[in-house]
């Protein structure tokens, strides 16, 4: 009877190594949004996935698969849930914020329907995509179609971006952002915060206008500094403050720490940025900023 316990375990043991030893090449990542089981690591006063900030943050189950499943799918019709259809459809909800996003605007990726990349001679490669896009902040979807171009040559330059969501953008929030600019503009000292979110994940009601703005802002950047092989997510407002200023528009000096997904990179970069209801935001300068292993860590930032 142990004998034939010991030669089970035995079996057992063998199998699960076997198991564990089967698995070769080299490990891609693979992007399923709807998952709820698995976390990716991100800084840690990044906003847990709920609510309004749905599709900004976190909660991405990863998977590890052989490479060549992913290079096949990199060309022709594309798996809606792996990177290369997921990283396009995410320069969408960038390039959709910088054209349309305001303080009570956000837009961002609920699902990726479909999609197809092609090679365009020696411009780049290109992406159709069938995407549902959401309002965050109304809680409103619509489906779109977007393409993407990733350009090809010498020097990193911004993906070429086509999306139309005319739905999301017919609710009227004129009345929100006049009182909300008049408040900025009237107020007898200029507005400042740090740590949006703190580390519980919490932003103060009265902070949220200025977190949506500096989320606008970001999206500049995570447009400009998007390629075939990165993911970028908003992770913190280390610190933003308004600046004086004499003409009709708002300034903000800001500092945003975002998340690069694939490398799992914390990236600091600071922003300066202009707003007003008729012209929305406006990113004057961006500048990243050293590593975080070659600078000191942001003020207040935990």
């Amino acid at each position: 009877m142990c004998v034939l316990q010991l030669t089970i375990m035995s079996l057992r043991i063998i199998i699960v190594l076997a198991v564990f030893t089967g698995v070769t090449g080299s490990p891609s990542v693979t992007v399923r949004p709807e998952a709820d089981s698995v976390y990716v690591t991100a800084h840690p006063n990044s906003v847990p996935e709920t609510g309004e900030e749905t599709g900004f943050f976190g909660k991405l189950e990863v998977l590890v698969e052989d490479e060549t499943e992913e290079d096949m799918m990199a060309t022709g019709e594309l798996n809606p849930n792996h990177y290369p259809a997921q990283r396009a459809a995410k320069v969408v909800q960038h390039y959709l914020n910088t054209r349309y996003g305001s303080p009570y605007r956000l837009l961002g990726l609920q699902r990726v329907h479909s999609g197809n990349a092609e090679d365009v001679e020696d411009s780049g490669r290109k992406y159709q995509l069938e995407i549902s896009v959401q309002e965050m902040i109304g809680n409103t979807t619509e489906k779109c179609s977007a393409e993407v171009l990733f350009p090809r040559g010498e020097g990193q330059r911004s993906p070429q971006v086509q999306a139309s969501c005319e739905q999301l953008l017919k609710v009227n929030n004129t009345a929100q952002e006049e009182a909300l600019y008049k408040l900025f503009k009237t107020n007898q000292s200029l507005l400042s915060a740090q740590n949006l979110p703190d580390s519980y994940g919490h932003i103060e009601p009265d902070m949220k206008p200025l977190w949506h703005l500096s989320i606008v802002a970001s999206s500049a950047v995570m447009l400009n500094e998007s390629t075939e092989n990165t993911l970028y997510n908003m992770a913190q407002v280390a610190n933003i403050t308004q600046l004086a200023t004499e003409n009709d528009q708002v300034k903000f000096d800001c500092h945003v720490l975002l998340h690069e997904m694939v490398s799992q990179e914390i990236i600091h970069w600071k922003l300066l940025f202009t707003w007003s209801p008729p012209e929305g935001v406006k990113v004057l300068q961006m500048e990243q900023l050293p590593h975080c292993h070659d600078c000191e860590k942001p003020p207040n930032t935990n």
